[in-house]
């Protein structure tokens, strides 16, 4: 799962980040580099947080939902990868029978993308759970 996250900097030193999609959860690091690094950490506590209490761990949306944001004006955009996979239980085989064509649509885009074809499904099934059942070719 991707997170998009925008970091800022008063002396181009240090940086501090935003995850815009999960309110309060924000990090810092010396560098850019080290930013990034620590807000993969954050937002792993802040979904484990959400989890813990019963909640379902949000869908992620894209930088140009945010960019019209004030808050996040002068920042820097990013996007870090979070294996989501470990919120959401224990994991379950199954068998399912998809038109060969768009099996191989699926693990060219999950292979882009550095996902497998399970990872694939699995946030296409959050981000239409998340959408309330509409269509994803409607969102596209």
């Amino acid at each position: 799962m991707r997170f998009p996250v925008v970091l800022h900097s008063d002396d181009g030193v240090r940086f501090g980040v935003t995850v815009p999609d999960l309110p309060g959860c924000f990090s810092a690091g010396d560098s850019f580099d080290a930013a990034l690094d620590s807000v993969v950490e954050a937002i792993d506590l802040h979904l484990e947080g959400i989890v813990e209490d019963g909640g379902d761990v949000p869908v992620p949306r894209a930088i140009a939902d945010h960019r019209d944001n004030p808050d996040f004006a002068l920042g820097v955009w990013a996007v870090v990868e979070i294996d989501a996979s470990r919120f959401d239980g224990r994991a379950e085989k199954i068998n399912i029978t998809l038109p060969r064509r768009l099996l191989a649509k699926i693990d060219s885009c999950a292979k882009a993308h550095g996902a497998t074809r399970s990872g694939f499904l699995a946030d296409a099934a959050r981000a239409a759970l998340h959408s309330g059942g509409q269509k994803i070719e409607d969102r596209i």
